[in-house]
C-alpha cells in the first residue's frame, strides 16, 4: 500500500525516470498501453507518460480482467438455428452456444458462468443440454456450475469422469455421453462421435452433419496432445484412429474447434472456423494423421510441449474433487493454453 503523498511520489518518481532514461527510447507518435496485475500501478505509470508528453493508455483493471474478458461472434443463422463461438482471447480458449427456437446447448463451457447466464437472458433461451467434449485440463468449466442453476443435467463421457492420475471418480453425478448418442434440439441433431486420444472420454459433435465441434481433437494449425493422463505412448494409437475418423468426413464440413494459438487463426469475419477439407491440406498435424502410425508416433512423442503442473489440478476441479475459491481457479489458469502439439519440435 501507498501511503499518503506516495502517488504524487511514485509519478514524480516515473517522470524523473522517463526524462532520464526513456526519453529516446519511447516514441511519442504512437500509443503505448501501460500493464500491470491490477491496472492500479499501470494507471500511475500512464498518467506519469502522458503527462511527459505521451500517448499512454491503462489497461483497466490489468492482465486480471484482459484474462476475464469473453467476446461472442456468430457463426452461422437461420430460421431453424444459430451458433455463435464464444472467446477467450487471453488464453485462446473456445465455447459454443447453439440455438434452436427458445432452447440452447452449450458445448464446452467456460469458467465464468455469468457470461452465459447473461447471454442467455439477452437472447431470451434457456440452455437444455448443458455438454463438455472432455473434462479439460487447461481451464476450469462452468458446466457443472451450469447444469445445477438451470436444473438440466451435465453430460460428459464416463472415461474423463476419472481421474487419470489419481484414479478418483467425480464427486458429483452426470448423465453420460456415448458414441452413437444423438442430442436433439429443436429442429437440430447433435450427434456424439468418441474420439479418445487427448483423453479417454474425448467426444466431438456432429450437427445435422455439418458443423464438427472438435473440441481437443482438431485445431486449426494443429492437434491435441496425447500425454495429459500421463501415457503419450499408450494412447497416442488411439489418438491416430480417431483422427483418421474425423478425416473420413465431407470436406466441407465446417471445423469448430475449442482452442486457438494465434489470432491470426482468424477468418475474415474473425471467427476461428475453416472447412476440414482444407485443413487436411495446411494442418500438419491432420497431414501426419494421414500417414502410417509409426510415422505419426514418432511425429507426435518429438513435438510434446511442456506439461504444466497446474493441469493436474484443474482436472481434479472439473470433476469436483476440488473446489478453489475465485483467486485460487484464476490462478490456476493463469498462462496461454498448452493443448495442442507443438508446431517446433522439442529439443
Amino acid at each position: 500500500m501507498l501511503e499518503k503523498g506516495g502517488k504524487e511520489d511514485f509519478q514524480e518518481s516515473i517522470k524523473t525516470y522517463i526524462q532520464r532514461e526513456l526519453a529516446q527510447k519511447l516514441p511519442k507518435d504512437q500509443k503505448i498501453l501501460v500493464v500491470c496485475a491490477k491496472g492500479g500501478t499501470s494507471d500511475l505509470v500512464a498518467k506519469a507518460l502522458n503527462t511527459c508528453g505521451y500517448k499512454a493508455l491503462n489497461l483497466a483493471g490489468g492482465m486480471r480482467a484482459w484474462g476475464d474478458f469473453y467476446d461472442q461472434k456468430l457463426v452461422f443463422n437461420s430460421p431453424d438455428f444459430s451458433i455463435i463461438q464464444c472467446i477467450r482471447p487471453s488464453r485462446g480458449c473456445l465455447s459454443y452456444i447453439i440455438i434452436s427456437g427458445k432452447e440452447a446447448a452449450v458445448i464446452d463451457p467456460l469458467r465464468i458462468a455469468s457470461f452465459y447466464t447473461d447471454l442467455f437472458q439477452k437472447l431470451q433461451v434457456k440452455p437444455i443440454w448443458i455438454l463438455d467434449t472432455h473434462a479439460h485440463a487447461d481451464h476450469i468449466s462452468s458446466g457443472h456450475l451450469l447444469s445445477e442453476q438451470y436444473k438440466v443435467p451435465y453430460h460428459l463421457h464416463p472415461y474423463d469422469g476419472i481421474h487419470p492420475l489419481d484414479m478418483l471418480p467425480a464427486a458429483f453425478s452426470y448423465e453420460p455421453s456415448w458414441q452413437g448418442k444423438t442430442y436433439r434440439l429443436g429442429k437440430v441433431e447433435l450427434k456424439i462421435l468418441h474420439i479418445p486420444g487427448h483423453t479417454l472420454g474425448n467426444l466431438a459433435f456432429l450437427l445435422n452433419g455439418k458443423y464438427l465441434f472438435s473440441g481437443d481433437s482438431i485445431f486449426l494449425q494443429s492437434i491435441a496432445r496425447p500425454d495429459l493422463g500421463g501415457r503419450a505412448k499408450e494412447w497416442t494409437p488411439l489418438h491416430y484412429q480417431s483422427l483418421k475418423t474425423l478425416l473420413t468426413l465431407p470436406d466441407e464440413t465446417l471445423v469448430l474447434p475449442a482452442h486457438f494459438s494465434s489470432v491470426e487463426e482468424s477468418n475474415e469475419q474473425f471467427l476461428y472456423a475453416a472447412p476440414l477439407g482444407k485443413l487436411k491440406k495446411t494442418n500438419e498435424g491432420l497431414i501426419m494423421a494421414g500417414r502410417s502410425l509409426e510415422e505419426f508416433s514418432a511425429y507426435i512423442l518429438s513435438h510434446l510441449p511442456e506439461f504444466p503442473p497446474e493441469y493436474i489440478e484443474i482436472k481434479r476441479v472439473n470433476i469436483g474433487l476440488v473446489k478453489p475459491d475465485e483467486e485460487k481457479a484464476s490462478e490456476l489458469e493463469l498462462g496461454k493454453n498448452i493443448c495442442a502439439v507443438g508446431m517446433q519440435k522439442k529439443e
